[in-house]
C-alpha cells in the first residue's frame, strides 16, 4: 500500500489543484493511515488498527479503483469504450 500511495504522487494526467488531485489527496491519506495503524498495532491497540486498515482498504484501494473508470482514462475505455 505504501508503494503503490508514493508512487501514485507521481501522476499528473488529471490535474484539478495545479498538478494535484483528489487522489493526491486519497494517496495522502492513505499514508497517514497507515503510519497510524503500524503504531497502534505496535501498541497493542488491536481495534484501532483494525479499523485503520479498512478505511485503507475501502478509500485506498476501492475508492481510487474507481477514479480509473472516470472518462477519459483508459479503464474506462476499456470497460465501456470510447
Amino acid at each position: 500500500m505504501a508503494f503503490v500511495a508514493l508512487t501514485s504522487l507521481f501522476i499528473h494526467e488529471i490535474r484539478v489543484m495545479g498538478p494535484f488531485s483528489p487522489i493526491h489527496l486519497l494517496s495522502l491519506f492513505v499514508l497517514v493511515a497507515l503510519l497510524v495503524s503500524i503504531r497502534a498495532a505496535r501498541r497493542n491497540n488491536l481495534e484501532r488498527h483494525r479499523k485503520g486498515m479498512v478505511y485503507m482498504y475501502v478509500l485506498g484501494l476501492l475508492l481510487t479503483g474507481a477514479f480509473t473508470l472516470l472518462p477519459g482514462r483508459a479503464m474506462h475505455t476499456v470497460f465501456f469504450g470510447s
